[in-house]
C-alpha cells in the first residue's frame, strides 16, 4: 500500500507508523532558537515535493529545506548554477500545500541576490510562495544585504564554507576552512553574519572541530552537512537519505539500507541525528 495521497485540503492519508513522532505545533524560528539553548539538535531534510514534505512534518522534521540541489537531484543539471527562480518558486509551493507544521526555508538561486536591492525583490517572491525563510550563500560581502532583509521582516539563513554557487570559483565541491587563514576568515565571517542579523547558520565541508568552534562562539543554531556531529542541527538531501545517489557523497548515509520503508529511513535519520549518532567520524571532515 503507498505511504499516503495528498488531498485537496493538502493534508494526507497514511499509515500510523510516524504519529508518535509527528510534529504537533508549527515550527518557528523561535523554537530552534529555544532548542539551541536547550542543547537539543534539531533535523533539516532539503526535498522539492507536496508529498514528501508531508511525510517530513509527520516524521518530527523541524526544517524543510527546498534547496537549489534540486538543480542536480530533479533537474539533471550538473550543478546548482542553471537554476531560476521559477524552479525555486515551483517548487516552494509544492512544499508549502504538503506541509504545514516544518519551518519552509528556501534557496534563492544563483546571481538573483548580488545587490540587496535583487535580493529584496527574490525574498518577496519566494515568501509569498510560501517559504518561512530564504537561504543565501556567502560570508562577509553579504552582510549588508542581510542587515536589510532583517530589517524587513524577513528570516535569513546564511550558508558558508563549500557553497555550490561558486564551484566554478572553488574549482569543484571542495572542502573549505583547512588551512589557518580560510579558518580564520570562516569564523569572522560566522561572526559578522549573526551581527548583520542571520537567524541560522549553515556550514558546509568544513573541518568538524572548526565548525564546533564556530557553533560554541556565535548564539544562533548552526546547521551542519560535512561538518561534524556538533553543530546544532544537520541537514541532508532526501535523495541521499534514499540512497538514489550514484556517487553518494561522503557526509551522506543511506537510512533506507537499515529500514523497511520511506518513512522508516527518514524516521531513522530523525532518530540518529537527535540521538548524536549521525553523523559519525566518517561522514567528516578533519
Amino acid at each position: 500500500m503507498p505511504y499516503g495521497t495528498i488531498n485537496h485540503s493538502g493534508s494526507a492519508s497514511h499509515s500510523t507508523s510516524t504519529d508518535n513522532s509527528a510534529l504537533t505545533k508549527a515550527v518557528t524560528i523561535n523554537t530552534l532558537h529555544k532548542l539551541k539553548r536547550s542543547g537539543e539538535k534539531f533535523v533539516v531534510i532539503s526535498l522539492y515535493d507536496a508529498h514528501m514534505a508531508n511525510m517530513a512534518q509527520r516524521c518530527g522534521v523541524e526544517v524543510v529545506l527546498v534547496g537549489d540541489s534540486l538543480g542536480m537531484t530533479v533537474l539533471g543539471y550538473d550543478s546548482t548554477i542553471p537554476v531560476t527562480m521559477e524552479h525555486m518558486i515551483y517548487h516552494v509551493e509544492a512544499v508549502a500545500r504538503g506541509n504545514k507544521k516544518s519551518l519552509i526555508m528556501g534557496d534563492l538561486p544563483f546571481m538573483t541576490y548580488a545587490t540587496p536591492e535583487d535580493a529584496l525583490r527574490n525574498c518577496a517572491r519566494i515568501m509569498q510562495a510560501g517559504a518561512h525563510m530564504v537561504k543565501l550563500e556567502g560570508g562577509e560581502w553579504l552582510a549588508e544585504t542581510i542587515r536589510m532583509l532583517s530589517d524587513r521582516g524577513i528570516p535569513v539563513c546564511a550558508h558558508i564554507g563549500l557553497t555550490p554557487q561558486s564551484v566554478n570559483k572553488f574549482g569543484g565541491f571542495r572542502v573549505q576552512g583547512r588551512d589557518q587563514a580560510q579558518a580564520d576568515k570562516l569564523l569572522a565571517d560566522a561572526k559578522l553574519l549573526e551581527q548583520s542579523g542571520a537567524d541560522l547558520l549553515l556550514m558546509e565541508c568544513i573541518p568538524a572541530p572548526l565548525a564546533t568552534k564556530i557553533t560554541n562562539e556565535i548564539s544562533i543554531p548552526t546547521i551542519g552537512i560535512g561538518a561534524g556531529k556538533n553543530t546544532d542541527a544537520q541537514v541532508l538531501v532526501i535523495n541521499d537519505i534514499l540512497g538514489l545517489t550514484e556517487q553518494p557523497p561522503k557526509f551522506s548515509k543511506n537510512f533506507l539500507l537499515e529500514t523497511n520503508d520511506i518513512p522508516g529511513a527518514m524516521q531513522k535519520y530523525v532518530a540518529d541525528v537527535k540521538a548524536g549518532i549521525f553523523p559519525c567520524e566518517e561522514n567528516s571532515f578533519n
